[in-house]
């Protein structure tokens, strides 16, 4: 099965009213595109983007490392992160969700000859025990196990948040075999809003983090890693080696800087906008719903009598966008979904159960 199923292009749907889709769906705000048109800037290759600098100083502090790196996306973060970590032939432990397996293309083994070992677990989580009794002992005839990754929060598990007690679990049995630890910070600063843990603490110990800004920060691209100064050096020379390294990035990195500002905080909106849809929808017979932790809605209609590919169709065809991730619908919000939006939607829902 698919993680992930895009709705098709249908014309004779209604132009996109309200869009839960996902929240890399936003568009930068007013003050957003002033930051940008504001910007200083230079060549970032080089190291003399002002603006670029700033930011990366600002995550390498937030995320309390030695240093940071721009990069255009989160996926050529995780990329240049294990082919730091890793040499060609060895063996990566990630959930059997994780993004670097279900949403990168095959990168990992295509780019760097590695193999990425799926883990299983509830809610897009594997427990500290199911990652030490997958470590086997060194042996010429197995692959070296180099890194253990996360993904905070967890996307397909439902935007589940990693707890700070296993975070640190994983980095204490990762340490005792030699490994690394790397964490896919995609929505790490949701996690951090709903548990009032600040990134440095939730950071701690892994030896790369990155934080995603085209998500829920509203910024139209980029990622920025952090870790220590040796190896932000070597993931420089792997942003140079697949095209990541820029030249007036700094009308990019504006976006980020203002993000860090005006849209951090913001995030309880989201969630909370996320908590009032999943009430809705567990209100209406036959729906059901996982209670979301953060921005991420995860349901089924089909015991209402609706399957999910019909459902989406349905609100597609009323100016609602969502889709089809892992068997269920997903709806994400974001800072252009307001509590309106998430009435009306559930008032949708309701009609097409109705009709049905």
């Amino acid at each position: 099965m698919a993680y992930y199923t895009p709705p098709p292009p249908d014309p004779t749907a209604a132009p996109v009213r309200i869009n839960l889709l996902s929240d890399t769906q936003t568009r930068p705000t007013t003050g957003m595109r002033e930051a940008i048109a504001r910007a200083e800037v230079g060549d970032e290759q080089i190291g003399d983007d002002p603006t670029v600098n700033l930011l990366c100083e600002r995550v390498a502090d937030l995320l309390g490392k030695q240093a940071a790196v721009f990069m255009p996306s989160g996926t050529m973060c995780n990329v240049a992160a294990t082919l730091v970590h890793c040499r060609p032939g060895d063996e990566i432990l990630a959930h059997e969700t994780a993004h670097i397996i279900a949403r990168e293309g095959g990168a990992h083994a295509a780019l760097g000859g590695f193999q990425i070992t799926p883990l299983s677990g509830a809610d897009g989580q594997f427990s500290p025990a199911t990652f030490r009794a997958a470590i086997h002992p060194r042996s010429r005839y197995q692959p070296p196990q180099t890194v253990v990754s996360v993904e905070q929060t967890a996307n397909i598990g439902g935007g589940t948040i990693w707890k700070k007690a296993a975070l640190d679990e994983v980095v204490q049995i990762a340490k005792q075999n030699g490994m690394a630890t790397h964490m896919d910070g995609a929505r790490l600063l949701n996690a951090c809003v709903a548990t009032d843990i600040s990134a440095r603490d939730m950071a701690a110990g892994w030896d790369s983090a990155w934080i995603d800004f085209s998500k829920g920060l509203g910024a139209p691209i980029g990622g920025v890693m952090a870790g220590s100064s040796d190896f932000i050096d070597e993931v420089w020379r792997w942003k140079q080696r697949l095209g990541g390294s820029m030249r007036q990035a700094g009308v990019c990195a504006a976006a980020c800087v203002y993000a860090l500002d005006h849209h951090v905080d913001r995030l309880a909106d989201d969630h909370a906008n996320a908590r009032a849809l999943a009430r809705g929808l567990s209100q209406i017979q036959g729906i059901e719903v996982q209670q979301p932790e953060t921005n991420l809605v995860f349901f089924k209609p089909d015991g209402a009598g609706v399957s999910g590919d019909d459902m989406v169709k349905a609100l597609r065809q009323r100016g609602v966008l969502l889709a089809m991730m892992d068997g269920r619908i997903r709806a994400c919000t974001h800072l252009d979904v307001s509590a309106g939006m998430i009435e009306e939607t559930v008032g949708l829902v309701r009609e097409i159960v109705r009709g049905a």
